[in-house]
């Protein structure tokens, strides 16, 4: 079970745009991510080069967290709405629930729920 304070940091940080250093900080070097049904993605460094390259792509990402966040054991549901500004200054939106299995104060495993429609004009 992450400590309160931990999880606070953890979903400032997220809402800062900092996506990338949160995966550093606070995922676990083996830790998994996987996409509705999708491949699991497995290793931290691996997760953060991806982060870092989907950031790359547009000019701006805002973050919100939805709350409550709910907490049950080493379990953790964020809902999440993520605003992707394109280049060109076009915005797509995508709303998710963030579903995280913490090892201590260490993210193992994340599985991130939303409707792919939301992906068209990313």
């Amino acid at each position: 079970m992450p400590d309160r304070h931990v999880l606070d940091e953890f979903l400032a940080m997220v809402v800062s745009g900092k996506h990338d250093v949160a995966i550093e900080q606070y995922y676990a070097e083996d830790s998994t991510m996987q996409e509705n049904l999708g491949e699991i993605r497995r290793g931290r460094d691996k997760n953060v080069a991806r982060e870092r390259a989907t950031l790359a792509r547009f000019k701006e990402v805002r973050t919100t967290c939805v709350p409550p966040v709910f907490v049950s054991g080493d379990h953790v549901v964020i809902h999440w709405i993520f605003e992707f500004v394109r280049p060109d200054g076009g915005v797509a939106r995508i709303e998710e629930l963030a579903h995280q299995r913490w090892a201590g104060n260490r993210i193992a495993e994340e599985r991130f729920y939303y409707d792919p429609q939301q992906r068209t004009g990313m």
